[in-house]
């Protein structure tokens, strides 16, 4: 029997714009976010598969991205199915332990010259009771490395958070975690990524886009 190669297309979402944190860190905290832009849901729902695997973490803002992508994709020509979604804690947010609820400014008064200039701390710095950016890229990478087998040749859509999107492009590049913390991930973007299995291309990951606008 020939080998073929398999290519597993990971589409990463990250969920819409939380509005109502009133300028604190929330991280892990479950809050909902805004699912107005109806143009931007309309242009997710055009460049998304139809025939995919639906994955979100555990937050509710995750969730009702994913119903606003499926609102918006269900009035086209080729609508989007709703989604029999898979609920995987590992792909949530960084943990921000003693930092969530707390003020922006008053995290970055509290690390001084340690403060962050594109995260909340380096990437290994756990806050009080919380995570490093390096523990949340240990977690995602074993759920992105567990799913891809078993979805194996499937187009996977993720949606989840912007740290949990630039731990899968840390993962995919051989990055070490410090540098993947420059790369912008908006809210409503559309990242892609693609494992490679077979003979001629041997194994390994493909950064395709980042930081997609979704219109």
């Amino acid at each position: 029997m020939t080998e073929r190669t398999v290519t597993t297309r990971w589409w990463w979402v990250r969920h819409a714009p939380v509005t109502v944190n009133n300028g604190c860190c929330y991280g892990q905290t479950d809050l909902p976010c805004d699912v107005s832009n109806r143009a931007a849901f309309e242009g997710l729902a055009a460049k998304l598969p139809r025939d995919a695997v639906w994955v979100t973490s555990h937050l509710k803002r995750t969730h009702l991205t994913a119903e606003g992508i499926i609102r918006a994709g269900l009035p086209g020509p080729d609508p989007i199915p709703g989604p029999d979604v898979i609920v995987e804690r590992d792909l949530a947010e960084q943990h921000f332990g003693a930092w969530q609820g707390m003020k922006y400014t008053d995290i970055a008064a509290l690390q001084a010259n340690a403060f962050h200039r594109f995260w909340l701390a380096p990437a290994d710095v756990a806050p009080p009771g919380g995570e490093s950016f390096l523990d949340l890229v240990d977690r995602c990478t074993r759920a992105i490395q567990r799913l891809t087998e078993e979805y194996a040749g499937r187009d996977v859509i993720a949606v989840t958070h912007g740290g949990t999107i630039r731990a899968a492009l840390a993962m995919a590049l051989g990055l070490e975690p410090e540098a993947a913390l420059a790369f912008s991930i908006d809210n409503l973007s559309l990242t892609r990524i693609e494992r490679f299995d077979g003979p001629g291309v041997g194994h390994g990951w493909r950064v395709v886009t980042v930081n997609q606008a979704p219109a």
